[in-house]
């Protein structure tokens, strides 16, 4: 069965995101389910050859290799999960290549780490990279680089889901499907017999949130709640999501023919800037800057660049050109932006017009402390 609103959404995606958790990838037993991964292979490589641009987030290094090694559970230290992962990384990339030539398709491995898409720079390499190898016809098959990152093993990433929303956003893909152990998001507990599935979401809302709880008793590291966490990236930079199940026969196909299958989030405003997506999602803060209720309206409402008038409190060392977070008087943040003055200079001049600039720091470079080309709003 199909709707019109999926298959609209699904006929205007150019650029698809694929996702795919350990769980769906693996047998009972923990092992790399090879028939699995063969199938998920084949839909890959006809979603590339219907003319569209596909990449793959895959996890699976951590299991792959405590699989080869012959441990039965999950070592608790970094120093032992990062020699794993060096040992799985292998395994799983030799069986994505092996699958994906069956069907005539070149795989590459792109390994990242959070600071890759901190930086600007790196950013933008990383994006040329992916782009360029999709124009030679290429699947990206993107994972965290788990042998030389230390957060990202312990619980920044989720799973790889969070970094499915930043490679989605990094692209500017129109549609992200995150294939899961679970049919979609549930009400409650996907085992209660209350509990039933949730076709559409249109908000990320509070009632949301609260299915999650409910299912999960909180937002664990690849979880339900670190799923949402990468669809609220996405569908608030105007694309849209999909949850389903991985373990579905042809589930890639049925979901993309536009059939009702899983849990849809539809976009939420307008599609924003690759610019101002960095700012909002990738690049991470360096200090905070505390705004009055006047520059908040005036930010929030009015499209303004934000004036060291408006500015109430300052947090932190930054210098020019670092990404601030900017949060009202109760601390809630309200946006990122690039900080046209260093830390020291704020202090300053915070609570004064631009025309006294000169008379207190000798110069006056900017009026505005960050304009707003450089400012995105986090809500």
């Amino acid at each position: 069965m199909s709707d019109l609103l999926r298959q609209e959404v699904t006929a205007t995606a150019e650029k698809i995101v694929v996702k795919v958790g350990t769980r769906v990838l693996t047998d009972p037993q923990g092992k790399l389910d090879l028939e699995r991964i063969g199938s998920l292979a084949q839909q890959l490589t006809s979603i590339a050859e219907s003319g569209r641009q596909v990449v793959l987030v895959s996890s699976g290094a951590v299991g792959a290799g405590m699989n080869r090694l012959g441990m039965n559970s999950r070592p608790a230290d970094v120093a032992t999960l990062q020699a794993i992962a060096a040992v799985g990384q292998t395994d799983l990339m030799q069986t994505y290549q092996r699958l994906f030539n069956e069907h005539g398709r070149i795989a590459a491995q792109v390994l990242l780490t959070a600071n890759e898409l901190d930086d600007r720079v790196s950013y933008l390499n990383v994006r040329n990279t992916l782009l360029e190898l999709l124009e030679l016809n290429v699947i990206p098959v993107v994972n965290e680089n788990d042998t030389v990152s230390v957060d990202e093993l312990q619980t920044t990433f989720g799973d790889n889901d969070q970094l499915a929303g930043l490679v989605t956003n990094l692209l500017g893909a129109q549609l992200l499907i995150i294939l899961s152990d679970v049919d979609g998001l549930y009400t409650g507990c996907p085992d209660a017999e209350d509990s039933e599935l949730v076709s559409t979401v249109t908000s990320l809302n509070s009632t949301i949130a609260g299915y999650v709880q409910e299912s999960s008793g909180g937002l664990g590291t690849g979880g339900m709640g670190s799923k949402l966490n990468a669809v609220r990236m996405v569908t608030s930079a105007g694309e849209n999501a999909v949850i389903a199940n991985g373990r579905e026969q042809n589930v890639l196909t049925r979901v993309l023919a536009g059939e009702t299958v899983g849990t849809l989030f539809v976009a939420e405003g307008k599609t924003i800037s690759p610019w101002k997506r960095w700012l909002r999602y990738s690049a991470q803060t360096q200090g905070t800057i505390t705004l009055d209720d006047g520059a908040c309206a005036a930010i929030q409402k009015g499209g303004s660049s934000l004036l060291a008038i408006g500015i109430a409190g300052l947090k932190g060392h930054f210098n020019k050109g670092d990404v601030v977070q900017l949060c009202d008087i109760s601390g809630q943040q309200l946006a990122r932006g690039l900080s046209n003055y260093n830390s020291d200079e704020l202090h300053k001049i915070r609570g004064h017009r631009s025309e006294e600039f000169q008379n207190i720091l000798g110069q006056c470079p900017y009026d505005e402390v960050i304009h707003r080309d450089n400012l995105a709003l986090l809500h």
